[in-house]
């Protein structure tokens, strides 16, 4: 596929890779039923990966990678934005054992407002629009997670943490797919979160029977091939096209499409509280990504040359 190409039709692979991972919170919560968080991450890490590896040997005999990176930078790559990856989806899958599949999709698209500020570490100023972005976040937040004596749940604090982690993988991916390229580095991601998630199994969750297990394989599975081996490596290659904001604008639709396939699927609802509370948040979603100042910027442009 030529460049061009595959830069016009990034954006819809992003919304395709949000709804796969929107539909994935569901087979989280299905997984977190039956079984640890790491035996979970491990097991849907190392089935991305066993997808992932013939993908590669196909693309290497047709030679369609132009990209030469060394091994220094694809060890340094994978580990990276493995660990990160690990702590991220670590974060998220304990926090959805406590919270409802909907509620944690919501609060995990707060990344798409954490990007950008988290540039600022990275000497790259956001824009005023941010800080508006971040003002709605924070009230929606409050009416979605602050419950009516003021506690917020242990899901939602695991969520939040996990939500600030996504930004730096987002920003990590954004970094090395302009070494090696997506798939490669997609599955020496997976194959490094996999040996963090598996290490951790085997400290804190060795007493998993094999009935647990298998009642969470169709999850596992899923999660893995779909998220994992599918989802993942259309947010590597396409994130080479498109700009990081925007690229977090596109994946955080997953907060809607995991809402949805959570009323589908698990039947979960919402109160009129927390509705108010995600349509503040995708406000500032929104408006995190929204062009305005760009706008206005043009607008004052054409009065000054109206007025010359």
């Amino acid at each position: 596929m030529r460049g061009g190409t595959l830069a016009r039709i990034s954006p819809l692979l992003l919304l395709l890779a949000s709804l796969l991972w929107g539909a994935t919170f569901v087979a989280q919560a299905i997984g977190a039923e039956h079984v640890g968080a790491f035996t979970y991450l491990a097991s849907r890490s190392w089935v991305g990966v066993a997808v992932l590896l013939p993908v590669i040997a196909l693309l290497k005999k047709k030679g369609i990678s132009s990209k030469r990176p060394t091994r220094r930078e694809l060890l340094t790559g994978g580990v990276t934005t493995g660990f990160l990856l690990f702590a991220a989806s670590a974060a998220q899958q304990i926090g959805i054992a406590s919270t409802t599949a909907g509620k944690s999709g919501f609060i995990t698209a707060m990344y798409v407002v954490l990007v950008p500020i988290v540039s600022v570490f990275l000497k790259r100023l956001p824009p005023k629009k941010i800080w508006i972005s971040v003002l709605l976040t924070v009230a929606g937040m409050y009416l979605l997670c602050i419950k009516s004596d003021f506690t917020v749940g242990i899901g939602d604090l695991w969520t939040m943490l996990a939500a600030f982690l996504f930004s730096f993988q987002i920003l990590a991916v954004s970094h090395y797919v302009r070494l090696a390229d997506g798939v490669t580095l997609t599955c020496l991601e997976f194959f490094f979160e996999a040996i963090f998630a598996s290490i951790m199994m085997l400290i804190t969750e060795r007493g998993t029977t094999v009935a647990e297990f298998r009642a969470a394989l169709p999850a596992i599975l899923f999660a893995g091939l779909f998220s994992s081996g599918v989802a993942y490596t259309l947010q590597t290659i396409a994130e080479e096209h498109v700009s990081p904001p925007v690229a977090s604008l596109l994946m955080c639709m997953e907060s809607v499409f995991s809402v949805f396939f959570g009323w589908l699927i698990l039947g979960e609802a919402m109160g009129q509280r927390e509705a108010w509370g995600c349509v503040l948040m995708f406000a500032a979603i929104l408006l995190s990504q929204m062009p305005v100042e760009d706008l206005f910027i043009k607008k004052r442009r054409q009065r000054d040359e109206n007025l010359a």
